[in-house]
């Protein structure tokens, strides 16, 4: 049984259009004039249990409203889902108790109180023996470094401390699947990689599925495998990271420390992008030369003291994917 699965999902709001004028206004309040936002068209998702996924796409692609679908907060328009083999929207009571859910811009802290005290709420809302609790939360500390922070008021947390806490908190009635929408918004580099760090060590440990949203690119390369990127609503890419920027890389980075001044490389397709003494990055289309053949010409030419080659950065790739849905559509 697959942990998410999804058949032609698809959600439709209707609108209402403003009127212009005062008597476009009066005529709207008997015969209002609507239009239809498809949010979600045919989203078809299917995915394992113990996978690490994000769902990926720009502001306005349908990445929040299909989730309310998965959890049963939104009715679809139409199609069909699953998320542990349940209906979200017609068992959404029943299947709280086995997912979680970490929102980076909505806390489920209570602002004034310590996280002990939420923790203790949220055991009687999961009906957890005090016995199963203790332990639990006793594990989550630990792995989540949280101790110091059990009785301090939640509003005298930092981000990343007040985060830590919010994604135990989603832990601890033991969900099999965690959603986590932007789960390292405003954090600086090194709480995020704490973050991601605890994530990775709940999957490795508990097999928990992972599905992210993220705006960040290094959450979606350090945190997931496989990248589903939607667009307008639809689905346009379903694959491994690896895959993503291997197909939608044109480009690569040379970086390279030499042990004589650089004096130019005639390649087509190599683009010097910094040039200073020694020290040189080129910026190589793949598209017109192989890699392979930039670094034998350099190796030939000069004494090549260090040299790294990189891909672009996570984001360039995301862009130039939604550039070329944008093209086709066009």
């Amino acid at each position: 049984m697959s942990a998410i699965a999804s058949r032609s999902l698809s959600k439709t709001f209707v609108v209402k259009e403003k009127a212009a004028g005062l008597g476009g206004s009066l005529r709207a309040l008997w015969k209002p004039r609507t239009s239809e936002v498809h949010a979600v068209r045919d989203v078809d998702l299917c995915v394992e249990e113990g996978e690490r996924v994000a769902f990926i796409g720009p502001n306005g692609a349908g990445k929040s409203t299909t989730i309310k679908m998965l959890v049963g907060i939104l009715h679809p328009t139409s199609g069909e889902a699953t998320v542990l083999g349940r209906v979200p929207w017609q068992e959404r009571a029943q299947l709280a108790y086995q997912i979680g859910a970490v929102f980076g811009q909505k806390s489920q802290l209570w602002y004034h109180l310590p996280p002990q005290d939420t923790f203790d709420l949220l055991a009687r809302i999961y009906e957890l023996e005090r016995v199963t609790y203790r332990k639990r939360l006793s594990w989550l500390v630990d792995l989540f470094g949280i101790g110091p922070y059990m009785t301090t008021p939640v509003r005298k947390l930092s981000l990343g401390e007040r985060m830590r806490c919010e994604i135990a908190a989603s832990l601890l009635h033991a969900p099999r699947i965690l959603f986590l929408d932007e789960p390292t918004i405003g954090l600086d580099v090194v709480v995020k990689q704490q973050i991601r760090d605890l994530v990775l060590r709940l999957n490795e440990q508990e097999k928990v599925t992972i599905f992210l949203t993220s705006h960040d690119a290094g959450d979606v390369e350090k945190l997931c495998r496989r990248a589903m990127v939607i667009h307008h609503g639809q689905v346009i890419y379903d694959g491994k990271v690896s895959t993503l920027k291997r197909n939608h890389i044109q480009s690569k980075t040379v970086s390279l420390k030499l042990g004589e001044p650089f004096e130019g490389l005639d390649v087509q397709g190599v683009t010097v992008v910094k040039a200073a003494g020694t020290g040189v990055k080129l910026e190589v289309d793949t598209s017109s030369v192989q890699i392979d053949e930039v670094v034998s010409r350099l190796v030939a030419r000069y004494a090549v003291l260090d040299m790294t080659v990189e891909d672009p950065p996570m984001e360039q790739v995301i862009a130039h994917i939604y550039q070329s849905a944008g093209s086709d559509e066009g």
